[in-house]
């Protein structure tokens, strides 16, 4: 399998810059980075949520994990949860589990992206695929997807890793 034909026409038909890039099996966002020889600060990972009840797709540097708490108060939710994998792969059936792009996949899913993602210069994110990656500049990839802000994470390390 390569980079999912609609990631490739979606980048295409905005007129984006990006480099495919294949790498032997990688199933975590860390994993990519020390595949492709970045940092894990550079590499876009996705975290599913549920939160009252409806998904949410949240973006941030494979070197953070989520903080579930303040996902909750910044999306102004009573509950919020991790997605299970069957749900993610009922909302993302164009992609192997565990290797979703950053992007926006369906109407209604409401993207965010944790404020230490930005970064200047080229990101990293999986292509649909545990084997492709795409290389894009940040500043291309937020003027395309256009997620909302906020601060959602801690670093690795302190705790249950996602």
């Amino acid at each position: 399998m390569s980079t999912a034909t609609w990631v490739k026409n979606e980048l295409d038909q905005c007129g984006v810059s990006y480099k495919e890039l294949r790498h032997p099996d990688a199933f975590t966002a860390q994993e990519v980075a020390h595949q492709e020889h970045v940092s894990g600060h550079r590499v876009a990972k996705v975290v599913g949520v549920i939160a009252d009840g409806r998904p949410v797709e949240l973006v941030l540097p494979a070197s953070r994990r989520i903080d579930l708490e303040a996902v909750r108060d910044i999306l102004g939710v009573e509950h919020v949860r991790l997605a299970t994998e069957t749900e993610l792969t009922r909302y993302f059936t164009d992609c192997e589990p565990g290797a979703v792009p950053p992007l926006r996949h369906w109407q209604g899913i409401p993207v965010w992206m944790d404020a230490t993602m930005s970064v200047e210069g080229p990101i990293v994110f999986q292509a649909g695929t545990h084997r492709d990656a795409v290389r894009m500049e940040f500043t291309d990839w937020f003027r395309l997807v256009g997620p909302r802000l906020g601060r959602f994470t801690r670093p690795l390390g302190t705790g249950d890793d996602r």
